[in-house]
């Protein structure tokens, strides 16, 4: 079963039930019982030993603790407790109040998310979670539904990561970049000039940020999204009643203190940035040995130790805080309690989500896709268009990137090499491209997931509403990725992408006026 056709099964079976039933947890088990059983070709005892195996893994390898997702999942209740602290000590309500005598208007208040998504380009992690915890507040006065507001963060967070050097993201291509042209003997680019070329090449994130700021300013809601902004805007209910869940938020009769300032919000936020951002400096430098850049130390990073370190030291303060905080306010213990159990889905939907990424690449489904493209021609002025399918494709099936990353961007550099040199950039930054809008459109993906978190929004409620917005950049993407097979003109491609999705938001603007 592994790399052949059969390798696809799971992962289409897992969008299929996800899309038609809307239960993540359900779609996900299946997936990987199903997945199980065709790596040990129904032997149900294998199988089950198989799926024990891909979750102990999670947390014990035969190398000893998974500290990484160790790290990430600690961090996750932590910013569940730091949530709830500053909900209950009456920071959020504080801010809110501020924020909306500052910011006028609900189209203002979605501009804030849509800055900030963009200004925070450390990594994707930090930005989806700390644009929802500054932006919630603001967003929720004037009516935005969480469903929106996590589109703003996801459609902006792995887009300004996957085309900034200093960023893990960047960090991560380079270094793989480098390898690529060791292993390929490519002497004509370097890898941070090879990124840095690649950057206007990178249609799809230029559209799908592009999108964010047009949807912020003219009010394009479009499919699912519009079902979420009527009901915000008539009800104040920014979430759907039936799917409301303790996710980032503290239940209607909890007790808020009216003391609260907005130091109780603003200082635990950049506590958190403060020491997230420090020990990643901290953590690359000392991998580096010494020979320490800015662009070296983000290569070597340890993001998921920094998160957890910035996450402890951001609870703690927000702790403190809260304990000297005069007035009527619920236990110590209780805040913990309820931000810790407010975690749990997102928790339980990533651990799902590892669990049959690791089935699927035990299965080799990403390894099936990319022997696709070797083993058929076409015309190679177009090579960045077939690779930019393929890698949304792979990305949208295995939920990873940065797993796309790996597989497809040697074969890219391969593939382009055997035609002609210059089409090695084109080509790699089409499935950085590709990857980005993949992962965008999967239930699976941990982006996805951090970004509903981040919100507060219901997962699957998010991912229904993206789609039309990523098919739509993808579009506009691939016209683009048309264009400069025609043309071989990197700016006339990019301007075309650009145009078209100006182009959309005049059609729905002008559609919009006249059913009016």
């Amino acid at each position: 079963m592994e790399g052949t056709i059969y390798s696809l099964i799971p992962a289409v079976l897992m969008l299929i039930l996800v899309l038609t039933t809307r239960r993540v947890l359900l779609s996900l088990g299946t997936g990987i019982v199903v997945g199980a059983l065709l790596i040990h070709e129904f032997n149900i005892v294998d199988s089950l030993q198989q799926i024990w195996l891909v979750f102990r893994d999670i947390f014990y390898t035969e190398d000893g603790w998974n500290l990484g997702s160790i790290y990430l999942l600690v961090f996750l209740v932590l910013l569940g407790i730091m949530t709830v602290v500053m909900t209950a000590s009456g920071g959020s309500k504080a801010f809110g109040e501020w924020a909306i005598q500052k910011v006028k208007t609900r189209r203002g208040a979605q501009l804030v998310p849509s800055f900030l998504g963009v200004l925070i380009f450390i990594d994707d992690y930090f930005n989806s979670l700390a644009v929802g915890q500054v932006s919630r507040p603001l967003t929720d006065r004037y009516k935005v539904s969480r469903a929106k507001l996590a589109y703003f963060i996801d459609s902006t967070s792995a887009p300004i990561t996957v085309i900034t050097p200093i960023s893990s993201w960047g960090a991560y291509i380079i270094g793989t970049l480098g390898s690529i042209f060791v292993a390929a003997e490519v002497t004509e680019f370097q890898p941070l000039e090879a990124f840095v070329k690649m950057i206007p090449l990178n249609m799809y994130a230029f559209a799908a940020m592009l999108l964010v700021f047009l949807v912020a300013i003219f009010r394009i809601d479009i499919g699912a999204m519009r079902t979420h902004e009527k009901r915000a805007v008539e009800t104040g209910q920014v979430v759907d009643p039936a799917k409301q869940t303790m996710s980032a938020d503290m239940k209607e009769n909890a007790v808020v203190n009216e003391n609260g300032k907005i130091m109780h919000l603003l200082i635990p936020i950049i506590v958190l940035v403060v020491a997230t951002v420090g020990t990643m400096l901290y953590t690359g430098y000392l991998e580096t040995e010494g020979k320490a850049t800015i662009l070296t130390m983000f290569e070597n990073t340890n993001v998921n130790l920094s998160l957890f370190v910035g996450g402890l030291c951001a609870v703690a303060v927000g702790l403190m805080m809260y304990i000297f905080l005069s007035g009527t306010k619920l236990s110590v213990a209780k805040v913990i309690k309820d931000g810790s159990m407010s975690m749990m889905p997102a928790i339980y939907i990533l651990i799902l989500a590892w669990m049959i990424g690791a089935i699927i690449e035990t299965i080799d489904t990403g390894g099936y896709l990319a022997e696709l493209v070797q083993q058929y021609s076409f015309n190679v002025n177009f090579l960045a268009l077939l690779l930019f399918v393929i890698a949304g494709f792979m990305a949208l099936a295995t939920g990873t990137s940065w797993g796309t990353f790996g597989i497809m961007l040697p074969i890219a550099a391969q593939i382009a090499i055997e035609y002609d040199v210059d089409l090695v950039l084109p080509a790699m930054a089409a499935v950085l491209a590709g990857s980005v809008f993949g992962d965008h459109c999967s239930p699976i993906s941990d982006t996805s997931i951090l970004s509903s978190t981040g919100a507060g929004a219901n997962h699957m409620d998010h991912v229904i509403t993206q789609l039309p917005y990523a098919f739509v950049s993808a579009l506009a993407a691939g016209l683009g990725y048309l264009i400069f097979g025609f043309t071989g003109e990197v700016m006339i491609s990019l301007t075309v992408t650009l145009l078209f999705i100006v182009m959309i938001a005049v059609l729905f603007i002008v559609i919009k006026r006249n059913a009016k």
